[in-house]
């Protein structure tokens, strides 16, 4: 990053083909669905590239990527939101598309299980409000601590434990028809 600040171009298609399965990673957990998840990406590298001159290497690049990638998630959760009353040509009303491997080594009737829990809590943790949403995602997905959290969204460690809190106690809640207190590292 500090070449391509320097003005050396090439260092960005480094840095895209280094950092692309990361942030690809990062926004389909986020936003699940593969078109807005390829829009979004080529945002972040976008505000990374027009970011290259007031980029200070005070924290790690990742954490620093990172950022940009759930704000531009967090930004498009907000967008999304006001546009909730308008109506869709690509997808009919209420239609979910979704395309998962099997997993062959369970039994049909443990993976129809499995696949039901795992829905339920993807659902629960959709309606989340978008940071708690964020916090979750990097600490149960990414294995973020805090105080990486917080850095990311540009908070401290304390709010993100308290964002923490309450998420989990609001998916407890959500979740308890499904009894996933004890199940809790499969999500």
């Amino acid at each position: 990053m500090i070449r391509l600040q320097n003005g050396d171009a090439d260092c960005f298609s480094v840095l895209l083909n280094r950092n692309r399965n990361y942030v690809l990673q990062c926004l389909s957990r986020m936003v699940r669905n593969k078109a807005d998840t390829q829009d979004l990406a080529q945002d972040v590298f976008i505000r990374v590239y027009r970011a290259r001159s007031s980029y200070e290497p005070t924290a790690r690049f990742s954490t620093w990527l990172y950022r940009i990638t759930m704000n531009v998630a967090l930004n498009h959760f907000r967008d999304e939101k006001r546009m909730q009353g308008s109506l869709s040509l690509d997808v009919p009303e209420g239609v979910r598309i979704q395309r998962k491997a099997a997993d062959r080594s369970l039994s049909t009737e443990d993976r129809l299980i499995r696949k039901e829990l795992v829905s339920g809590v993807r659902r629960a943790i959709r309606t989340l409000p978008p940071k708690q949403r964020a916090a979750v995602m990097m600490h149960r997905y990414e294995e973020m601590d805090y105080a990486r959290i917080s850095a990311v969204l540009g908070t401290t460690a304390a709010a993100v434990k308290a964002m923490m809190f309450r998420a989990n106690e609001t998916l407890r809640i959500r979740l308890r028809h499904l009894n996933v207190s004890e199940q809790q590292n499969e999500w």
